[in-house]
């Protein structure tokens, strides 16, 4: 395809989106770690400097297609209402299985995540991480509100404890439950060993919930400790 300058703001926006979404269809084949800019420039049929004409690097690529990512995530979880059923343990047992589940349907955006520090934040300016970590921030906000929405006892505090815990895991058990092709042979060589290899929707589900509870009861614990006035 011929190039065409954009100069309008509305023909700029259209560029970007259009190299995001190549970004995305691209992680949909391959990881983050084997996305080039090379190869996405080709595939959007630009060439690399006009690429970086509207990202400053293949990192600040990434990093908007994970806020992209992590926003759509959120919306979908909003659409969710919460039950008001059973206690506050059922409920974060449901709201677990809700994130994990969720999560697990989300390749994209589990691989950005596990890839964010190691990666994704690298080779990018101050001014843009800057800008990834307000963004990062209002939508760590978003998830907290949304805990409170259907576990109200953990409070501002707890929620935030249980959306740090299950982001970190997602970040965690992505990578361990991706084994490479000789890790993939040595669990099919043996059942034995088969049964050491993670499963990713148990591992965020299973941490999630156990945290929920762990908070829940220390709350309690606290509020007894407390003499009456």
């Amino acid at each position: 395809m011929t190039f065409q300058r954009a100069r309008t703001d509305e023909q700029r926006s259209q560029r970007r989106r259009q190299i995001l979404d190549t970004a995305a269809a691209m992680l949909a084949e391959m990881p983050v770690a084997k996305l080039s800019l090379n190869e996405l420039s080709r595939r959007v049929g630009l060439a690399k400097p006009n690429v970086l004409r509207y990202f400053e690097s293949r990192e600040a690529v990434l990093l908007d297609l994970l806020e992209t990512e992590i926003n759509d995530w959120i919306a979908e979880l909003e659409r969710l209402h919460p039950t008001g059923e059973g206690s506050a343990r059922e409920r974060g047992d449901l709201l677990a299985d809700t994130l994990a589940t969720s999560l697990a349907q989300r390749p994209v955006l589990c691989d950005l995540l596990s890839a964010q520090g190691a990666v994704l934040e690298q080779n990018i300016s101050a001014e843009a991480g800057i800008r990834h970590k307000h963004a990062a921030r209002k939508s760590l906000q978003s998830l907290v509100r949304l805990v409170q929405c259907h576990i109200p006892e953990l409070g501002a505090q707890g929620s935030a404890a249980l959306v740090e815990t299950t982001l970190l895991m997602t970040m965690t058990a992505w990578q361990c439950s991706r084994p490479s092709d000789a890790m993939l042979a040595a669990y099919a060589s043996d059942p034995a060993l088969a049964a050491m290899r993670p499963d990713f929707t148990d591992l965020v589900r299973r941490t999630t919930a156990v945290t929920a509870s762990g908070l829940l009861a220390r709350q309690r614990e606290e509020s007894s400790a407390i003499p009456a006035s």
